[in-house]
């Protein structure tokens, strides 16, 4: 991983792998509000709707082996939200801090200029201090903060709003 890992377009044969990643997320860390591990249907139905959606996953592959992915997805399901899009990543614990999520969160940014998005936002637990870190190099700022909105792992868990604008769409439409 000389030169970094290669991002690219996630495929169906990188399921089990992202499957394996955000399992471990929701087992080990608050950085997703869930208590039981996904299953492989699961990870499927959630992929079949991104691509229905037209909504970007990404993966970060390295000497064969997935380090990381990343998507965007809708902010809220009204129709007014069309132009605001949320966004996810998640590495393995082996990658992180070697630059893998930085360059998962740039190409997911440059698909969301892509998709004429006016606005991506992530929604971070407080204490994860290297995803908020991240967020703010990308030039995400923090625009809100909902106190003890979860529990997990024997405690309540703060939830930071960040957001990233773009100047598009350029000619936005009410549908």
């Amino acid at each position: 991983m000389a030169n970094g890992p290669t991002i690219r377009p996630a495929e169906e044969t990188d399921l089990p792998s992202l499957l394996t990643i955000y399992n471990d997320v929701i087992l080990s860390t608050t950085a997703v509000f869930s208590y039981q591990p996904h299953t492989m249907a699961m990870r499927e139905e959630w992929f079949a709707a991104k691509r229905s959606a037209g909504h970007p996953v990404l993966v970060a592959e390295a000497d064969g082996g997935i380090l990381g992915f990343a998507a965007l997805g809708p902010f809220r399901a009204w129709p007014a939200y069309k132009y605001s899009l949320e966004n996810s990543i998640y590495v393995t614990p082996a990658a992180r801090g070697r630059g893998v999520g930085s360059r998962l969160l740039s190409a997911l940014l440059d698909e969301a200029r892509r998709l004429q998005v006016h606005t991506v936002i992530a929604s971070i637990e407080a204490s994860n201090s290297a995803s908020l870190a991240l967020h703010a190099r990308h030039g995400f700022s923090e625009v809100a903060r909902f106190r003890e909105v979860g529990y997990k792992f024997g405690r309540w868990l703060d939830l930071v709003f960040m957001q990233v604008l773009f100047d598009l769409p350029e000619h936005p439409v009410e549908e």
